[in-house]
């Protein structure tokens, strides 16, 4: 692991270490772990930019999917 600094003011430090305390972790567990779920975030967003932009190429066709419906079985009320 590369060891780095960090500016924080002194508001967010005090919210990091109560953050810190109640989770059982230490101060640079609980960035990591932070850093880490706003990077799979961040992906994720990516991915669904990237998604739409398809769908947007590629319209769907409304008939694409017609033969699903058509063998669908609804219940009777």
């Amino acid at each position: 692991m590369a060891t780095i600094q960090v500016v924080l003011d002194a508001k967010l430090l005090k919210a990091a270490d109560r953050a810190a305390k109640k989770e059982k972790l230490n101060r640079s567990a609980l960035i990591r772990r932070a850093l880490q779920e706003h990077l799979k975030r961040v992906r994720v967003k990516e991915l669904e930019e990237q998604e739409r932009r398809g769908y947007i190429a590629h319209p769907q066709d409304p008939d694409e999917f017609r033969f699903l419906e058509e063998m669908t079985v609804w219940p009777d009320d």
